[in-house]
């Protein structure tokens, strides 16, 4: 029992659960859409060498300058269209306590990426969430309608969306867009896996337009481990975010680790052009089994197997040492399953554990 002289959390936190992926000792790992392979040595070793001219015992450079310039000038904007922090999460954090809060809501379309109205709960922000039609795209036309009968601070747009792969079409972007910019409101387009996409709705980002673009080194650039994630959006929006961030919050470690990592962007192609055609492999291979995919423009599938028991699938698999993702208790995803896309080693063993649990 809770001792009783303990402090209690705040009511809208206490009922919730935390955002947690399983991390099973299992011989291939393909659940949380990390890359398969890690960075090129090249950068390993460059950044091996920048460590020796950190200063240990000094404060990182607060503005991360070098950082946002490099991002800047490989995204084609300007540094004080960039904002950097420890993961694409910690953008969408900022952003919430910035322009979310008691009082503001936040605009989801299910099923998405269950972070964004994670983050909008603990900001104290009311989460609102549309829907999306049966084959999980997005109405324009129903979305503009949701914008204006909810008035949120911020809409979240996912693109490729997670956990469904979709990619969202750039008139449903443009339209979004517009409607929050009568409220006004703004537009967050998630493009964690964006690198796999040939649309990004960086182009559309203005100092007029209440656009910002989440983008992550944690997918393509083989960097999860860094936890390094950066926001283009107008300069204002930028100035508004390092308001609500924690002084020095970027190390200067990881700094560097980003910076070095854009001068390698010819191996990041690489692997995405890997990983592209294995998921066109994967995707051909799951059509011959008893289960219903979606159409995946990122490094993923999303599947239901045709018995609609995902639980039982998720754990036969397991058994065989193969961990995907069990999303049947996510909104709207009963029974379904989603596989990263991995080495071909990874790919080959996930195809032969689904054609023995499916047999």
């Amino acid at each position: 029992m809770p001792s009783s002289n303990r402090p209690a959390v705040r009511d809208n936190l206490a009922m919730m659960s935390g955002y947690h992926s399983p991390q099973l000792d299992v011989a291939v790992r393909l659940n949380t859409n990390e890359s398969p392979v890690p960075p090129p040595a090249g950068w390993a070793e460059a950044l091996r060498d920048a460590m020796s001219g950190i200063d240990w015992h000094r404060y990182p450079d607060r503005e991360a300058r070098e950082l946002r310039a490099a991002v800047a000038a490989h995204e084609k904007v300007r540094p004080e269209q960039v904002f950097a922090a420890n993961g694409s999460n910690e953008v969408l954090q900022c952003l919430l306590l910035a322009f979310g809060g008691p009082g503001r809501v936040a605009l989801t379309f299910e099923p998405t990426y269950a972070l964004h109205s994670h983050i909008a709960r603990l900001t104290s922000t009311g989460a609102v969430a549309g829907e999306r039609d049966e084959g999980f795209a997005l109405d324009a036309e129903y979305a503009r309608q949701m914008i204006m009968e909810h008035r949120p601070a911020v809409t979240f747009l996912c693109s490729p969306n997670n956990p469904t792969g979709m990619v969202e079409p750039p008139d449903l972007v443009e339209s979004l867009l517009a409607g929050v910019a009568s409220l006004p409101g703004l537009l967050l387009m998630d493009e964690a896996y964006g690198q796999f996409d040939n649309h990004t709705a960086v182009r559309l980002v203005a100092e007029d337009r209440p656009l910002a673009v989440a983008r992550t080194y944690s997918k393509t650039w083989s960097m999860a481990a860094a936890r390094l994630g950066y926001l283009i959006a107008p300069s204002w929006v930028v100035a508004e975010l390092e308001k609500a961030t924690l002084p020095y919050h970027l190390d200067a470690f990881k700094q560097i680790a980003g910076r070095l990592a854009l001068a390698y962007q010819s191996d990041m192609e690489d692997r995405v052009s890997m990983l592209v055609s294995e998921r066109k492999r994967m995707a051909t291979m799951l059509d011959a089994l008893p289960v219903h995919q979606w159409e995946s423009g990122a490094n993923f599938i999303l599947f239901r197997p045709h018995s609609g028991d995902g639980l039982e699938v998720w754990e036969k698999l397991v058994e065989r040492s193969v961990l995907v993702r069990n999303c049947s208790s996510w909104p709207r995803l009963a029974g379904c399953l989603r596989v990263t896309v991995g080495t071909p080693t990874e790919n080959d063993a996930f195809l032969s554990a689904m054609s023995e649990v499916l047999a």
